[in-house]
């Protein structure tokens, strides 16, 4: 039998959708998160490093420029990135306004500076006389496409390289550096390539990147027994967070509290009559989310607080806790933002084996749910008109990520300055989620980061690169709903060391008050980190003058953290060996080096530690051969080093810390030695 046999249908002719003689590849464009699907995170005054691995095909030579520009600019801003060996460039700028700014990249083979390249190392005559003709073609390409003045430059010395005389003389001329950086800026960008994504970066206030909180119950400074306190109550509890060297202090709820299934204390079910209950269960019949409790004061009486903190060089933060009691005005203008049983009753917030009878969560499947957003986007929006720019957000990580990304962008961009701690104690996928997605600062697992190995293993982590351009730890020793088991069993050597690591090995730090600095300690029960008779439940009476408080130590510490520029920043942190596991050490700069601090803690809080520590001279830009000054700024001793091992005994029931300021030795004209 034949074999037969169909012609074939010619193909279509190929579409070609880029152009073949534009050889550059860009990769590896960092910082980005994500391939740029969220934004990277600066304050004002930080400088933005742009890097990417610009290559070619062959050994054609690579130039490349960053690009920026802030959202309310449409002309870019472009500079020249430069190269840092093995094909990776990098430029840098510095955000200098609030809101966004976008950059990118591109790159191009750069013909001229190719043929310099391969000129200077030519020897042999004649070679050199035929790369003089070519490079004068190329010089004459670039006058083509300069201003008048450098185009008569350029043309000039293209003459020049044509005209008869000595080879060595052209080629001195050739290789002339200031024609050829006049001729640089005039690139032949007709085969450049430019990265395909225009990434973001979010500029926040200072206070988002170094910032020191002080939480309080103002309903607990009434100054007398049982009877609820006022924002008119507070203003004495302003001045001893402001004396403390505080940046922030940050308000529970101060709502009015739902009457019905509030709270007792110790979180029983009977408040009995002067039961305050927690100001987490938000709402009544005096109001809602955009109410003040009456106790508190008026509307007005907050404004006064407001302008009262900023007097003493504090911002005040709100806690934003989207649930409701089950009497909030929400429950019945809005009855479809709530979950219900089979029985028609509205599901309380659970979360086994706790239960929170007087709170109902919103629930963010309703079908109603484009009106519950804007409604709790109002929230926000009304106190920002009433002057707050803070927010604490509890529990995030219980609301939907596509709400958080909607509503913190809407208010990013009509209020750049407004800044979002999210309170998530929870996975840490979760954790990271809620950070890329726009909260400014996010709350950290230091709270339970006790031991050596868990500080240097977490903090590393943390400041990883990737993870650092978005997520901003603050870091928390205590809070109202945590009382972690070191500080029930430490004594006041534990509050002394886990103070001295949240504010140093953190820019950003707080602490519950005046809970800490009077060292409770009570849990409500063996195994619980509730407190005994918790502030979120109950009045409470503080003695702020007690004589064994903390509060010139707090005062020491944030003091030091204000002077020393390292210690506002986060990303220069380095753990430098010490031999002792009881013991920990790490070091911090400034971006110019020129503050260095030396952080040494004994994690004991019941026995006295030692150990040699072995610094990282390199790190620290020291000189191994060179004695250097160490300034122990707690107790204000000097002491001189010399070299990377040197002894520290900490003793827990005095100080169990060392902070150290380095001071390099240098020589002065005068011929004589002094510390920096």
């Amino acid at each position: 039998m034949s074999e037969q046999r169909t012609a074939a249908k010619p193909k279509a002719a190929r579409e070609w959708t880029f152009d073949g003689t534009v050889r550059i590849v860009i990769e590896g464009v960092k910082p980005q998160v994500d391939g740029g699907r969220f934004p990277v995170k600066r304050v004002i005054g930080q400088r933005l490093d742009v890097e990417a691995d610009m290559f070619t095909d062959g050994h054609d030579a690579v130039r490349c420029r960053a690009h920026y520009r802030h959202e309310r600019e449409t002309q870019w801003h472009v500079i020249e990135m430069a190269p840092l060996g093995n094909d990776r460039f990098r430029a840098g700028f510095h955000v200098t306004e609030l809101g966004r700014y976008t950059y990118t990249v591109d790159g191009w083979v750069d013909h001229l500076l190719s043929w310099r390249r391969e000129l200077a190392r030519r020897v042999d005559a004649s070679d050199i006389a035929s790369a003089l003709l070519q490079g004068a073609v190329l010089i004459d390409e670039t006058a083509a496409r300069a201003s008048d003045a450098d185009a008569q430059a350029l043309s000039d010395w293209a003459a020049r390289l044509r005209v008869d005389g000595s080879v060595q003389e052209r080629k001195r001329l050739a290789l002339d550096e200031a024609l050829y950086e006049t001729a640089a800026r005039y690139p032949d960008l007709a085969r450049s390539a430019r990265f395909e994504h225009e990434l973001e970066v979010v500029v926040d206030p200072p206070v988002a990147g170094c910032s020191a909180w002080y939480e309080f119950f103002p309903r607990s400074f009434a100054g007398e027994p049982g009877k609820h306190g006022s924002f008119a109550d507070c203003e004495a509890t302003l001045d001893y967070a402001a004396a403390m060297g505080f940046d922030v202090v940050y308000l529970p709820p101060m709502h009015p509290v739902g009457k019905i299934k509030r709270k007792g204390p110790n979180n029983t079910l009977e408040p009995g009559p002067d039961g305050v209950g927690s100001p987490w269960a938000i709402g009544s019949a005096e109001g809602g989310h955009k109410a003040i409790h009456p106790q508190l004061g008026t509307l007005e009486d907050f404004r006064t607080l407001v302008k009262q903190a900023k007097r003493r060089g504090l911002q005040l933060a709100l806690d934003i806790a989207f649930q409701s009691a089950p009497d909030h005005p929400y429950v019945k203008t809005h009855p479809k933002w709530f979950r219900h049983r089979p029985d028609g009753s509205v599901q309380y917030a659970e979360n086994p084996p706790k239960k929170y009878q007087d709170i109902y969560p919103f629930d963010f499947e309703s079908t109603q749910w484009r009106e519950l957003w804007e409604e709790l986007e109002s929230v926000f929006l009304f106190w920002i008109g009433e002057g707050v720019t803070i927010f604490r957000v509890d529990n995030p990580h219980t609301k939907p990520f596509p709400f958080w990304e909607w509503a913190i962008d809407q208010i990013k961009r009509r209020h750049p300055e407004v800044i979002f701690l999210a309170e998530a104690f929870t996975r840490p996928r979760i954790m990271h989620r809620l950070a890329k997605l726009g909260f400014s600062q996010s709350y950290t697992y230091f709270t339970w980061r006790n031991n050596k190995q868990e500080l240097t293993e977490y903090f590393t982590e943390l400041m990883q690169e990737d993870e650092r351009e978005y997520f901003r730890p603050n870091c928390w020793p205590n809070t109202p709903d945590i009382l972690p088991e070191y500080l029930q069993f430490g004594g006041r050597p534990a509050f002394l060391v886990r103070l001295v690591l949240a504010a140093t090995l953190s820019a950003n730090y707080g602490i519950y008050g005046p809970a800490f600095e009077l060292l409770e300690h009570q849990p409500r029960e063996p195994g619980s980190e509730e407190y005994l008779d918790s502030e979120k439940y109950q009045l409470r009476e503080w003695d702020l003058d007690r004589a064994d408080s903390l509060r010139d130590f707090i005062t020491r510490i944030n003091r030091i953290r204000h002077d020393n520029p390292a210690l506002q920043s986060d990303w220069s942190l380095h753990f430098h060996p010490i031999a002792n596991e009881q013991m920990l050490c790490y070091s911090k700069a400034d971006a110019d080096d020129s503050n260095l601090i030396l952080v040494v803690v004994n994690l004991d809080p019941y026995n006295p530690q030692s150990g040699w520590v072995d610094l990282d001279l390199a790190a620290l830009g020291l000189d191994e051969k060179a004695p250097y000054q160490v300034h122990e700024l707690l107790s204000d001793a000097r002491y001189l080093w010399r070299g990377a091992r040197n002894f520290v005994q900490l003793e827990p029931n005095s100080v169990p810390a060392h902070i150290f300021r380095l001071r390099r030795r240098v020589r002065t004209e005068r011929d004589f030695d002094y510390f920096l």
